[in-house]
């Protein structure tokens, strides 16, 4: 194998790949991508036994196609290290070498034989706007568990609906609970599927794969595939899945505030500070006057700041949440103005853009507020 490639295409692609190689595993051939050069572009692979990753970059010539496996992450910190420019790669017997402007590396090469053949990409189901994805990804994967004793919390319920065009992503540790709706393309018609990915797994796929085009869904039994612009990735499915959003996410006869997002996202900040551990931040809604009065802290060591708001439905609403689970919710919407639905304090509360018919939701289960 030989081979010559701009030093910025190779770091690229061997860091897209590299993404999925595990931090340590018992089998060594699993810490290598696979680089492989024919038809003038390269190919590099790289998998551990949840998920793999494949891109194709066009390579400026092939002198001799071929394979070869070589320590992935060793091989990411020498193209960091790169002079700018054009890269030489070529097999010299057991070595791989990378050089270019005078800089030269040598590598070890691994066992072509012992390595595992890459998954295939499972049926592709349809696909999705990239850009928009990749924030509907982001919205939710704030609530997502990170305990792995529950493995099925930790991961992103991905819901494919062929009849109404609408794929739905949802997560939750108990504790919140975070839906995001939005369209897509299906392959057939009928196309429907629900199922499980890895929140950690799917958001670095989702922050991966570009800001333009469509991306493909690809579902089976098993596993979930994505391609874009000559990347493609698999993951395997988690087990088990999610509680149904429907009727948690169905308030009856809620009092509805209106407040401007950025301001209550640093007013939020603000008073936090003096709310030690897991102590909850209140917010007081008064109709009266039109205001939120944020308050946190207990005793001497208290902080509070008024906010103008609208409030509907009730005279006065008191409410207290975990900070920084209402920091996170705030944090995923963009809009300029919040609805916040709410029951009463230690019932559930949702938070949306202003319009009713919003496609992002996020839950929180309000505390009891303290005594002051």
């Amino acid at each position: 194998m030989e081979f010559r490639i701009e030093r910025s295409a190779l770091t690229e692609a061997v860091s897209w790949a590299a993404r999925v190689l595990p931090v340590r595993s018992p089998v060594p051939v699993l810490g290598g991508l696979l680089l492989d050069t024919e038809g003038g572009r390269l190919r590099v692979s790289g998998l551990d036994y949840e998920a793999s990753a494949r891109v194709d970059v066009e390579a400026a010539e092939v002198l001799r196609p071929g394979k070869v496996l070589v320590m992935g992450r060793r091989l990411l910190d020498i193209c960091k290290v790169l002079p700018e420019g054009p890269v030489e790669c070529a097999v010299e017997g057991s070595r791989f070498t990378v050089s270019g402007d005078g800089a030269r590396f040598g590598l070890s090469v691994l066992p072509l034989d012992d390595y595992p053949a890459l998954p295939s990409l499972p049926q592709v189901r349809g696909a999705v706007e990239a850009a928009e994805f990749a924030a509907a990804v982001a919205d939710v994967a704030v609530a997502a568990g990170r305990d792995d004793t529950l493995p099925a919390l930790t991961g992103i319920r991905l819901g494919l609906d062929g009849g109404t065009g609408t794929m739905t992503l949802a997560a939750t540790d108990r504790y919140r609970f975070a839906v995001r709706t939005l369209p897509w393309k299906a392959a057939a018609g009928d196309e429907s599927a629900d199922v499980i990915v890895s929140a950690r797994r799917l958001t670095e796929i989702a922050r991966s794969l570009g800001r333009s085009g469509l991306v493909s869904v690809a579902l089976d039994a098993g596993s979930a595939g994505f391609e874009h612009a000559g990347m493609r990735t698999t993951v395997r499915l988690l087990d088990g899945r999610l509680p149904r959003h429907d009727k948690l996410f169905a308030l009856e006869n809620p009092a509805v505030a209106v407040v401007d997002r950025a301001r209550l996202v640093e007013a939020v900040k603000r008073v936090s500070v003096v709310a030690d551990g897991d102590s909850p931040v209140q917010m007081a809604f008064s109709a009266a006057d039109n205001s939120v009065h944020l308050h946190a802290g207990y005793e001497d060591d208290v902080a509070s700041q008024r906010l103008p708001a609208t409030l509907e439905g009730a005279r006065e609403m008191t409410v207290a949440f975990n900070p920084g689970y209402l920091a996170d919710a705030l944090a995923s919407f963009e809009q300029p103005s919040l609805r916040l639905l709410m029951m009463g304090a230690g019932q559930r509360a949702m938070i949306t853009g202003e319009a009713a018919s919003d496609a992002h939701r996020h839950l929180l289960m309000s505390v009891k507020p303290p005594l002051m």
